[in-house]
């Protein structure tokens, strides 16, 4: 169901502003459609934008890495981040080269992530994690150990100020070019699994799981 946001200053969009999508159930799904997201981020003046997985649960983001990152543990002193997921689903190819674009559905997030540091949330988000990437996997996966649990730093952004950002349809041309003869429309794009691949060292006997076999990235509206 449609839930409205009212954007802050710094999330209102003021380039094209028709595309822009003040909605948070259009922003979760672009999300749990995603796989990469960018987190940017300044230290001592210097800007980053590290490209890392993610997962989302409820109104949080959650990302995580080995607890010796440099971006874990820039982002744990409390600096602000943004984080942005985008994806493109077709070119757009008009009759005036200055008016080409994409198709794309973009989010980006911003706020201050803090370190996980409940245990049982900790492994409630790497399963998170887990299942944004593969539904399914978690349970017939050995569980992170002690050990690994230590050697994990999970971070948790509140997805409170965002905004979302869309492009769809077909070319929008100059009046004047439309008489123009070349082609013009838009050459859609889709992610497509291939065929699963045996680990060579994988039992032949070992039957390759349902949720591998019909593996989709598309996210039902």
């Amino acid at each position: 169901m449609a839930e409205p946001y009212s954007p802050t200053a710094r999330t209102r969009v003021t380039r094209e502003p028709e595309r822009a999508v003040y909605d948070r159930a259009a922003a979760y799904q672009v999300l749990d459609e995603g796989f990469i997201c960018h987190v940017g981020f300044v230290v001592d003046n210097q800007p980053f934008v590290i490209p890392t997985g993610y997962g989302r649960s409820g109104d949080n983001l959650y990302i995580h890495g080995s607890a010796a990152s440099r971006m874990l543990r820039n982002l744990d002193q409390g600096i602000a981040v943004c984080v942005t997921v985008t994806l493109l689903d077709g070119l757009v190819l008009a009759r005036s080269i200055f008016n080409h674009s994409m198709n794309y559905r973009s989010v980006v997030v911003l706020g201050t992530a803090v370190a996980v540091e409940d245990s049982a949330e900790k492994l409630q988000a790497l399963r998170a994690l887990s299942e944004h990437i593969l539904p399914g996997r978690w349970e017939e996966s050995r569980q992170p150990n002690e050990r690994e649990l230590k050697a994990t730093l999970v971070m948790r952004l509140p997805i409170t100020e965002y905004s979302a950002k869309m492009r769809t349809g077909p070319p929008i041309d100059n009046e004047e070019d439309y008489s123009f003869l070349t082609w013009a429309g838009v050459v859609p794009l889709q992610m497509v699994p291939g065929s699963p691949i045996n680990d060579p060292k994988l039992d032949p006997k070992t039957p390759v799981p349902c949720y591998v076999r019909s593996y989709s990235r598309t996210v039902a509206k």
